[in-house]
C-alpha cells in the first residue's frame, strides 16, 4: 500500500499508522473511520516517499496509479473533477511526514 484514501465515513488507515502516514494523515483517516466529517483525501505513504528518494526522484511502480484511483474516489465523494471549470475539484496538497 503506497496510498490510502479516507473520506464519507471511510478510512484504509488509523491513528495507528503515524510513522507510514505522518500524524495528519493518520488523525484525518482516524477521524474519517470514526465518523467525524473530514474531507476526502489521499495520504501517500512514507514508504513510497522513500522510495522515490531512493531510485532517482523517480514514481514508485503502481503509485502513480493508486494516485489515479484515489483521485477518483475523492471525486465521486465531493462531485466535482479535476480539470472541470464547471465543478472544478479544489485539492489541499501538504508535506508533513518525517520523510516527505
Amino acid at each position: 500500500m503506497q496510498g490510502i484514501t479516507f473520506g464519507k465515513g471511510r478510512s484504509e488507515g488509523n491513528k495507528g499508522m503515524k510513522s507510514l502516514l505522518g500524524g495528519k494523515g493518520a488523525n484525518l483517516a482516524e477521524m474519517a473511520s470514526i465518523g467525524l466529517s473530514v474531507p476526502p483525501g489521499l495520504t501517500i505513504s512514507t514508504e513510497a516517499c522513500q522510495e522515490y528518494q531512493q531510485v532517482g526522484k523517480k514514481l514508485p511502480e503502481g503509485l502513480w496509479d493508486e494516485i489515479i484511483e484515489g483521485l477518483n474516489i475523492v471525486e465521486k465523494d465531493m462531485g466535482a473533477f479535476l480539470g472541470d471549470p464547471a465543478k472544478p475539484l479544489l485539492l489541499s496538497v501538504r508535506s508533513g511526514a518525517a520523510v516527505s
